[in-house]
């Protein structure tokens, strides 16, 4: 190990199990003291177990680390609040945020209910919102800090069955771009992960949905005939150390596609092809007429009609 984050102090959300354990193992091997917080429910929500955070921080201890445990969730804003102050307490600092934390809740738009919606939303948006903010309070007064998200594919290209899923992630986009910028300022980066990997989450996804959304034609630049399955959660990990190190101050309002051998810089939505109209507003008709043979020209359909019959 290259123990760049000796000194530092860090919180790890959803660290009890997947990429947030790898997450949270590697970050204290590199030298940081380690929050790991996961309440320890089961995918549809049920139960809550301390047994799984308390895990890691064994791990971490065995191997020589510092870490404590944490039980709260994510969905109360006084978690966040609590997340801060027992890094403080424990540690006398607060270095590095990352949020991993995540739950499914897949069901097509049509039958998807108010409760799934609610549900998905309340764990990643605002889950990452309550942590986040809380924590850009206190390094914005020491003028510095990492902060690292998890967006996902789904948040980027939109995937079936997943409408809350795709929206929170797009969410935790928004606001890390935004958090990079009001931030940055005062030395704290803000940057996203978009992870593709085997955990509970992926693997509980059923088949059918997994073949509907291979066919999707999104190109994830991926090895031919392999998916999510084929890699290690804690093949992430590494990518997060380094945003979370010293070194990487200049690196803000990034978003970075990891998985298996490969970490990908994704590019940032940015104007493609204009349309002007020297004097005036364009109307219905001229609209009609132009953009077919202009910024509409090809335009891809990810999901065409199907032909009836």
């Amino acid at each position: 190990m290259t123990e760049t984050l000796i000194g530092k102090a860090a919180i790890v959300t959803g660290a009890g199990r997947g990429i947030g354990a790898g997450v949270a193992r590697l970050l204290a091997a590199e030298g940081a003291a380690v929050v790991v917080n996961d309440l320890g429910v089961e995918l549809d929500g049920s139960g809550g177990s301390a047994s799984h955070a308390d895990a890691v921080v064994a791990q971490i201890a065995a191997a020589g680390g510092t870490a404590v445990a944490s039980h709260a969730s994510v969905t109360a804003s006084e978690s966040g609040e609590a997340l801060v102050a027992q890094a403080l307490d424990a540690f006398g600092r607060l270095d590095i945020v990352v949020t991993c934390h995540g739950i499914l809740r897949d069901r097509m738009i049509f039958n998807m209910t108010e409760r799934e919606w609610d549900d998905v939303i309340d764990v990643h948006l605002n889950g990452t919102f309550n942590v986040v903010r809380h924590a850009a309070r206190h390094m914005r007064e020491q003028r510095a800090g990492r902060i690292i998200t998890f967006s996902s594919t789904s948040g980027l290209w939109g995937s079936s069955g997943q409408a809350n899923y795709g929206a929170a992630k797009s969410g935790i986009g928004g606001l890390t771009k935004a958090v990079a910028r009001e931030l940055g300022p005062y030395g704290v980066t803000t940057n996203a992960i978009v992870p593709m990997a085997a955990t509970r989450m992926t693997t509980a996804v059923p088949e059918a949905a997994r073949a509907a959304r291979a066919s999707s034609g999104i190109a994830l630049g991926t090895p031919e005939g392999t998916t999510e399955a084929d890699f290690d959660p804690d093949d992430v990990a590494p990518f997060v150390a380094y945003l979370a190190g010293d070194h990487a101050a200049d690196v803000n309002g990034q978003f970075f596609f990891v998985y298996g051998p490969s970490v990908s810089l994704m590019s940032q939505p940015r104007q493609e092809k204009t349309i002007l109209k020297p004097e005036g507003f364009w109307s219905v008709e001229e609209l009609m007429d132009v953009l077919p043979r202009t910024i509409a020209k090809d335009l891809p359909n990810p999901a065409p009609a199907a032909s009836a019959g």
